[in-house]
């Protein structure tokens, strides 16, 4: 179900049910509005749950269903939605997350606690701000998938990988490199001590990129260079679009499956080195899941032949890439996994030309690892031993692939 609402002249064709907001033609719509978790709430009474959301001001915005998992999606025109979490949830809502989405919009993910219909939806406004009040009943499974359904109108769907603009290149080298700064956006990833894995791998992507411009081999492209959210798909098409010789997704994830401590290789497999590897790359494509991306929309069969390419065409020279880093990161004297060299199905490593591994930088469950992904001189270091691990193999690559050109 998409529910629109128009603000003064602005209006979002999403096609459904209109909402006006009304007396919103005086305020000013481009900047940035604040969610005021203290009039905020949500209420539950009977099957009924009533979810009121305050803002500084009006904006424009809408509101829809997902499925599998149900799940509610509000995208809002700029909000600033810290306290979120603040938020004590009961009835139909089962957990709250929310970033930014696309430019210029930020999106409120509503894990629901089974088949919703949204009996009402309206903002109304006034001199304290606005406020979006929606009343939220049960209904039955085949409503609700019907009504979760319903596809994106063409002006509101994401692009098509295919369709998106070139990626900036910058340098002059001839090793072009995709870093891949895991998650963003809506989707933080790990959590620790105020820290997030989406800030943390953001700062060393961009450390990294800046050491790898400046020794002058390499050009560089990077996924993301905010805090934004890219899905799965889109960060595989931009290494694409580059051209890339290799793509490089960094990470730095939480595991409450045993103990995790360093430094770790990951590259593409259908079976995975074992649970907490397999867990993993669930994680990931939950994470774009739960944030409005649908990955059941690829075709298993597809998906499979195109890890079949990987593996006959592109995994001896990703076997040679971890490798060469594992040694690398080794030579440094980091500290790296008891085995540092592992394998899962992560769908951001499915390019089936693209050299493709995902470098868990640490463990945000581990103390010591968090100390050191915070410490400049650390990963500093870390930026150094990629950057050796990376030429080194590509000077082996170059000459494995000269001997066996015709």
């Amino acid at each position: 179900m998409i529910v629109l609402v128009r603000l003064a002249l602005r209006v979002l064709a999403l096609a459904c049910v209109l909402f006006p907001a009304g007396g919103a033609g005086a305020q000013d719509l481009s900047a940035l509005a604040r969610f005021n978790p203290d009039a905020s709430s949500v209420v539950t009474k009977g099957d009924e749950t009533r979810l009121t959301l305050a803002l500084s001001q009006p904006v424009p915005w809408r509101v829809r269903l997902l499925d599998a998992p149900p799940r509610l999606v509000l995208d809002v025109r700029e909000v600033d939605w810290r306290g979120i979490n603040r938020l004590v949830i009961s009835g139909a809502v089962g957990g709250l997350r929310a970033g930014v989405f696309r430019p210029g919009w930020s999106r409120l993910v509503i894990d629901l606690a089974g088949p919703t219909h949204i009996a009402t939806a309206a903002m109304a406004t006034g001199e304290g701000g606005a406020k979006i009040r929606l009343t939220l009943q049960p209904t039955d499974a085949a409503s609700f998938a019907t009504a979760a359904a319903r596809p994106e109108p063409p002006e509101w769907a994401p692009p098509s990988p295919a369709n998106l603009p070139p990626a900036e290149r910058r340098g002059a080298g001839p090793i072009v490199v995709v870093l891949d700064p895991g998650h963003g956006g809506i989707d933080p990833g790990a959590e620790r001590d105020g820290h997030t894995e989406a800030a943390l791998m953001l700062t060393f992507a961009r450390e990294l990129k800046d050491l790898l411009l400046r020794d002058g081999r390499f050009t560089v492209v990077m996924t993301r260079d905010g805090d934004v959210f890219v899905p799965l798909e889109a960060r595989i098409s931009i290494a694409r679009e580059a051209r890339a010789d290799l793509f490089l997704s960094l990470h730095a994830d939480a595991l409450s499956e045993g103990e995790a401590q360093g430094a770790t290789v990951y590259s593409l497999s259908a079976d995975a080195s074992d649970e907490a590897a397999a867990a993993l790359a669930e994680r990931h494509d939950r994470d774009d899941l739960l944030a409005g991306i649908d990955l059941t929309a690829q075709d298993d069969l597809v998906a499979e032949v195109l890890m079949d390419m990987a593996r006959t065409e592109t995994a001896p020279r990703t076997d040679r890439l971890a490798d060469s880093l594992v040694a690398a990161i080794k030579g440094a004297g980091l500290k790296m996994h008891r085995h540092p060299r592992q394998q899962a199905g992560f769908s951001v490593l499915k390019s089936p030309d693209i050299p493709s591994l995902l470098l868990e930088v640490g463990f945000l469950s581990s103390a010591r690892d968090l100390k050191r992904i915070t410490d400049p001189r650390w990963r500093a270091q870390m930026a150094e031993a990629v950057l050796q691990g990376i030429l080194t193999w590509s000077e082996a690559d170059a000459a494995v692939r000269a001997v066996a050109a015709p």
